[in-house]
């Protein structure tokens, strides 16, 4: 499945968003832009809690099993969701949320199996866990170190 051209240039600055421990910045601006959004953001709702509880869950070090570039995917979806001069721009009434609905739409079908089993790892955890990764991390607050394969830090 091709990438779309409009996320194309999203995708080595999700990259360096990931490397230079960005993230929690990012969240934070998808979270407000979401509260600030009203009914014409329900299309999107569900991909962007999945989305975002999925970089929450990883940057807290609690869920890292997501390849590299399904994660950088999903980082790049939520840069395309905050640029407002995307390819439809996000000020135009009706239209301007529907390029961003087609990128997360493709994220989550390209990515299907890792964010399906990142889904069935979120609902298994305890109310208090899932709720917490509703909150966007502290903008300073530093990356988990990675696991190994064990899950030994």
């Amino acid at each position: 499945m091709k990438v779309p051209w409009n996320l194309m240039k999203y995708l080595p600055l999700a990259q360096r968003v990931l490397s230079r421990g960005r993230l929690p910045a990012i969240l934070i601006a998808v979270a407000r832009k979401r509260s600030s959004g009203g009914g014409w953001l329900k299309s999107l709702g569900e991909d962007l809690s999945l989305s975002q509880a999925l970089c929450v869950a990883w940057w807290k070090g609690e869920y890292r099993a997501i390849s590299k570039p399904a994660l950088v995917a999903v980082v790049a979806g939520l840069l395309y969701f905050l640029s407002p001069m995307d390819a439809v721009p996000d000020w135009i009434p009706g239209l301007g949320f529907i390029d961003d609905l087609a990128v997360l739409s493709w994220v989550m079908r390209k990515w299907s199996t890792e964010l399906q089993a990142f889904r069935r790892w979120k609902e298994a955890q305890p109310k208090e866990v899932q709720a917490s990764l509703e909150r966007a991390p502290a903008p300073d607050e530093p990356m988990a170190a990675p696991t190994d394969a064990r899950g030994d830090r």
